[in-house]
C-alpha cells in the first residue's frame, strides 16, 4: 500500500502553511508561558566565566566554499543581534527571538544546512556554528539548557576540532530552538564577534561564580552494528570547586551517531575492537 502523504509533503505550498501553523502554536505557547526572555543589554560584565572560538571558513568534503564565505556574513548578521544580551536570574535565552527570521531582505545568503539528514544550502545556513558556540559556552557553567536539538548523524569527519563530538546543537526557525535559563543569582552575558577569520565568543558575570567547570569525552571510537558504522562517546561536565577539586560528575551527552560520510576517512586506530553487533529485535 502506497504510505499516505503528510499535508506539508503535498507541495510547497502545504508546507509553508504547516511551517506558518507550527510558528502560531509556538508563539502562543511562550505567550501564556510564564518564561520572561532576555532583552536587555549592557557594556561587558566584569567577570570571564568561559571564553571560545572556532574557524568560520572550513574546508568539508564535498561542500562548495561559496557557502563556507556566505556563512561569515550570516553569522556576523544573527552575532549582532545577540551580542551584548543580559540573561538575569530567572530569565530564558532563546536563539530566535533574538536573531529573528533570517531571511534574504535582512542580507542573509545561502549557507550549508541539514536538510531531513542530509546536506542542503539555504538562506541563513551556518547559524548552527553560532548556537554551538553558544552552547559550549554555556555547558561550561552552572546554567541550565531548557531547549535542545542534538544532531543523530556524524556527517563529516573531524576538521581541526577542538570540543567533544556532539556537544553542538541544531537551529531552525522557529520550532527548533536553543534555549537556556539562568537558575542562578548572578546574572550573565553572551558576548559575540568575529576576529581573524574566527567566530569568538565569551560568557561573563558580574561576580565570580563558587565553582569551575570541565567537559570530558570518554570511550571515543567508532563502532560497526550490522554493516554500518557509529560514533561512540560519552561526554561528561565536571563541577570542580576552586580548589579544582571534583565535587560532581555528571553526563550530558551518551552518543550513538552513524556515520554518513565515506568510511574510509574513519581513523583505523579510533575502530573499537571487537566490534559490536546489533541484536536482531
Amino acid at each position: 500500500m502506497k504510505k499516505r502523504k503528510l499535508f506539508c509533503e503535498i507541495s510547497p505550498a502545504c508546507y509553508r502553511i504547516s511551517l506558518k501553523k507550527e510558528y502560531l502554536l509556538r508563539d502562543m505557547k511562550d505567550f501564556f508561558g510564564n518564561e520572561k526572555f532576555a532583552v536587555q543589554r549592557a557594556d561587558p560584565l566584569p567577570f570571564l566565566v568561559k571564553a571560545h572560538s572556532s574557524e568560520i571558513l572550513r574546508r568539508l568534503n564535498g561542500v562548495d566554499m561559496e557557502l563556507q564565505q556566505n556563512k561569515a556574513v550570516n553569522l556576523r548578521i544573527a552575532g549582532e543581534k545577540i551580542n551584548g544580551i543580559v540573561i538575569n536570574p530567572g530569565e530564558t535565552f532563546s536563539f530566535w527571538r533574538l536573531v529573528g527570521e533570517p531571511a534574504a531582505e535582512k542580507g542573509y545568503l545561502d549557507g550549508l544546512i541539514i536538510h531531513k539528514g542530509k546536506l542542503d544550502r539555504g538562506i541563513g545556513g551556518g547559524l548552527c556554528q553560532l548556537a554551538n558556540l553558544i552552547h559550549w559556552l554555556v555547558l561550561n557553567s552552572p546554567l541550565t539548557v531548557t531547549e535542545i536539538f542534538h544532531h543523530t548523524d556524524a556527517l563529516f569527519p573531524d576538521s581541526g576540532r577542538r570540543v567533544p563530538f556532539g556537544t553542538g546543537t541544531g537551529v531552525f526557525y522557529k520550532n527548533i530552538d536553543y534555549r537556556f535559563k539562568n537558575t542562578t543569582d548572578i546574572p550573565v552575558q553572551l558576548l559575540i564577534w568575529q576576529s581573524g577569520g574566527k567566530l569568538c565568543g565569551e560568557l561573563r558575570s558580574c561576580k565570580p561564580f563558587p565553582f569551575v567547570y570541565r567537559i570530558t569525552e570518554e570511550n571515543h571510537g567508532f563502532t560497526e552494528e550490522d554493516g554500518i558504522f557509529y560514533r561512540v562517546s560519552q561526554v561528561y561536565r565536571l563541577t570542580l570547586d576552586r580548589s579544582r577539586n571534583v565535587v560532581k560528575r555528571e553526563l550530558v551527552l551518551n552518543n550513538h551517531s552513524r556515520v554518513m560520510y565515506d568510511y574510509s576517512l574513519i581513523p583505523e586506530k579510533q575502530i573499537i575492537t571487537p566490534r559490536l553487533r546489533r541484536l536482531p529485535p
